[in-house]
């Protein structure tokens, strides 16, 4: 244990270590003499807690806000485990998702057409000048979204089934943590990057949220060395680097999967990674 901070002993901090615990944050208080004493488990937590701390201490409404969410915690014995109203957005973006997958028939219906980055019945995309050329047709007709619509089309269930929960639990902690506005700006740059250069490479044939997950564990991968807050396995990332990068072998062919979209893999992660570069967390660890 790691000694963090001493305080008089007539504070009372039973709220704020029922929230610790509802966090997954180690953590003990002893009494010394006239005092109190919090010690962590894992000093990585220490600006953090103490950030929370002066603010449980000094801003009533915070107090007010850990009290509610003993209630309806995010955290359950450890384990991060949210419910729908702590991430809308994220929320939003999967019914989305799963109900043009089967609106489109899984991408087999003319519908989807319209939700590629251009329209292949309408240009020719066999080569790199002709994908630039149909993609500023498109984008000068006013049809923005195509940007960002190759995302919602998906051609199996076990694709968007998968997707799906690894964005809602990776992109549920961005939205809690950093907020909504975070979550959304992730989505938009991890989305046009992907999207772009998964399109540059092998033309409109292509659809689903990998592109963003890979975004959006980027992101936190990254952004946690700076601010621990996120809770997902260490061995996520090598998982998923080590498959994107299988991906870019005729393996997954041969095996019966079929060809990945792999520069969208490798888009997203690099545009999560640039996010949290460039767009550094806030200090202060929402409560």
């Amino acid at each position: 244990m790691y000694r963090i901070k001493q305080l008089e002993s007539d504070v009372n901090l039973a709220g704020f270590s029922q929230w610790l615990r509802q966090q997954g944050v180690n953590h003990r208080i002893t009494a010394e003499g006239n005092f109190q004493v919090l010690w962590l488990e894992n000093p990585d937590y220490t600006e953090p807690v103490l950030e929370a701390l002066n603010q449980f201490l000094s801003e009533p409404h915070m107090r007010d806000r850990i009290n509610q969410q003993g209630s309806a915690p995010v955290f359950r014995e450890g384990r991060w485990q949210p419910s729908p109203r702590h991430a809308p957005v994220v929320l939003s973006i999967i019914v989305i998702a799963v109900l043009l997958a089967w609106a489109t028939g899984l991408g087999s219906s003319l519908l989807s057409a319209s939700l590629m980055i251009v329209d292949p019945r309408l240009y020719d995309w066999s080569t790199l000048a002709e994908r630039i050329a149909a993609l500023s047709d498109t984008l000068m007709a006013g049809q923005v979204w195509r940007l960002f619509t190759p995302d919602f089309l998906h051609f199996s269930w076990p694709h968007i089934i998968f997707n799906s929960v690894m964005l809602w639990f990776l992109g549920s902690q961005v939205e809690w943590f950093d907020g909504r506005a975070r979550i959304v700006a992730l989505f938009v740059f991890t989305s046009l990057i992907s999207n772009t250069l998964q399109y540059f490479s092998t033309g409109p044939l292509f659809g689903g949220l990998s592109g963003v997950v890979y975004g959006v564990l980027g992101y936190c991968w990254l952004s946690q060395q700076r601010l621990p807050r996120f809770q997902f396995p260490p061995a996520l990332i090598v998982v998923a680097v080590v498959w994107m990068l299988i991906g870019f072998t005729p393996f997954t062919e041969w095996v019966g999967l079929g060809r990945m979209a792999n520069e969208a893999h490798l888009g997203g992660f690099v545009a999560g990674l640039a996010m949290a570069g460039l767009w550094p967390p806030r200090r202060q660890r929402r409560v």
